[in-house]
């Protein structure tokens, strides 16, 4: 008979296991010696624990399903069960439940951290929904179009929940962005059909613009082209694909007026700088009759003056205050000179100014010995008061001299 502490061999071949259980017999060994049959179930042993310590480290190390592992543990659990093997099996069978303990302890956290990624997904998923359904009234048409397809990428990276609540949150982001996509095509129907009338509305601008384009009546013209300007602004922008060509063709006719318009202006502009020259020759000629000696000569010089300038067109706008302000002042002076020889040639005009001044030098005279009266008796008050009419009387005698002056006397 042979034996180790674990096992042993009898004289009939049989070999027995030592167990917490007692002993278990093992299998019959015929073939060779006791030893040999312990050596063999020894070797069946040290599989075992290879078997296991291989198991233990997938479980640690790797993402191996509790599913898997348990299948692999009950399969190591039935041999060691059997046994088919001599060593220390209830320390094999301590190793399994530890490893059944580890395998829980995985599935339980795997569990949690589903639930709590679920959680998160359930929460981003809301979130999602929210910012689609806030996006949905959006009139931001690109921006908020771009970011919709942008959530719909970030939804299918997150995991799915469970179905009824996926399925919720799902029917609701999709309504969101059926209503978004629904009011933007509204928008964009409304927005061609403005575009549409705005390209019938600047047809008819530019026919009108092109018919007018040949137009010689200059001021009218130039009038209803900026009110063409004016009301296409207002008709707001056709498509795209129409609008460059319809405002070259605008902006065409426009350019071939007002070029001719410039044109003509260029050479008036011209014509009257050449006037403004003329006129300005025939004001230095009327400036010379001044002043005035022989008036009779200087009026004939004037009428001859202004006849060449009657002849003469116009000048430039901005010039015409100034060389006609000069003709102006000549003119005036030559008024005021016959104005002068008027008076001083008028007979009733100087009697009148003769008996004019006699009055007021009588008034003058008269003051002047009232106030003496009335200072001598100390009536001052009286006095200051006819000092000032007499004052206005002077003043008005001096006026009279000058005047009768005019007239040589």
């Amino acid at each position: 008979m042979s034996s180790d502490p674990w096992g042993r061999v009898d004289e009939t071949g049989t070999v027995y296991v030592r167990t917490a259980d007692g002993e278990q017999v093992v299998g019959s060994w015929q073939a060779g010696s006791p030893d040999e049959a312990l050596a063999y179930f020894e070797r069946k042993y040290e599989g075992l624990v290879v078997e296991i310590g291989l198991l233990e480290r997938r479980v640690k190390t790797t993402d191996l399903s509790a599913k898997d592992a348990q299948i692999a543990i009950d399969h190591i659990r039935e041999q060691v069960d059997a046994h088919h093997a001599v060593g220390d099996l209830d320390a094999l069978k301590v190793r399994l439940d530890k490893l059944v303990e580890t395998v829980e302890a995985r599935r339980e956290e795997r569990k949690a951290q589903r639930a709590k990624q679920s959680d998160e997904a359930r929460h981003s998923k809301e979130a999602l929904v929210v910012e689609a359904e806030e996006l949905a009234q959006s009139d931001q048409w690109r921006a908020a179009g771009e970011r919709l397809r942008a959530l719909v990428d970030t939804w299918k990276g997150l995991p799915r929940l469970d179905r009824k609540s996926d399925d919720e949150l799902w029917h609701r982001f999709s309504h969101a962005r059926s209503a978004f996509s629904k009011r933007r095509k509204a928008h964009f129907a409304s927005l061609d059909a403005q575009r549409e009338e705005a390209r019938k509305t600047k047809e008819k601008l530019v026919a009108e613009a092109e018919s007018l384009s040949a137009s010689t009546d200059w001021g009218p013209t130039a009038a209803r082209y900026r009110e063409l300007m004016a009301d296409w602004k207002a008709a707001g922008r056709a498509q795209r694909e129409h609008e460059d060509d319809l405002w070259n063709r605008f902006r065409g006719a426009q350019d071939v007026f007002f070029a001719a318009r410039s044109s003509v202006f260029a050479e008036r502009d011209a014509e009257q700088t050449e006037n403004l020259k003329l006129k300005e020759e025939l004001a230095e000629e009327a400036e010379k009759l001044l002043p005035v000696h022989d008036l009779k000569a200087a009026r004939a010089a004037f009428r001859s003056i202004n006849e060449r300038w009657e002849a003469i067109g116009h000048v430039p706008r901005d010039a015409r205050p100034k060389v006609e302000g000069r003709m102006h002042t000549v003119e005036r002076a030559l008024q005021e000179s016959e104005e002068a020889e008027w008076r001083r040639t008028n007979p009733e005009a100087r009697a009148r100014a003769e008996g004019l001044t006699g009055q007021l030098q009588a008034a003058v005279d008269k003051l002047q010995g009232q106030i003496e009266s009335a200072r001598s008796s100390g009536n001052n008050a009286r006095a200051d008061k006819l000092q000032k009419e007499l004052d206005g009387r002077q003043a008005l005698l001096e006026q009279a001299l000058k005047g009768l002056q005019e007239f040589g006397g």
